[in-house]
């Protein structure tokens, strides 16, 4: 199993980002998906998920309105973009997948995830 990361990098407040994770080695679809972020000094949170399907999302209050998760099943990737970013948006960004026997009704808690990814460096500048 593997989860790759990436498009993370530096950008001024207001802009824009899309972050990818390239998943291999599992079924995509049975797998529910999820973004995750630690700033300097705190620790990590969740940010948002998304169903095996695809088909629903859930996102922490922070971001909602601001970031959307989806997932592209011909190339086994779930994205993040990520859009009107602020300065506390400054975090490593992970992605992480868990196995889903039913519905996904929220942010999944990160301690029940089972594969995790690198991270890659978000860096939001005023």
């Amino acid at each position: 199993v593997q989860l790759q990361a990436s498009g993370g990098g530096l950008v001024q407040a207001g802009g824009s980002l899309r972050l990818s994770c390239a998943a291999s080695g599992f079924t995509f679809g049975y797998y529910a998906m999820g973004w995750f972020r630690q700033a300097p000094g705190k620790e990590r949170e969740g940010v948002a998920c998304i169903s095996g399907s695809g088909g629903s999302t859930y996102y922490a209050d922070s971001v909602k309105g601001r970031f959307t998760v989806s997932k592209d099943f011909a190339k086994n990737t779930v994205y993040l973009q990520m859009n009107s970013l602020q300065r506390e948006d400054t975090a490593v960004y992970y992605c992480a997948a868990i196995r889903v026997q039913g519905r996904v009704v929220g942010l999944i808690p990160q301690d029940e995830y089972d594969y995790w990814g690198q991270g890659t460096q978000v860096t939001v500048s005023s």
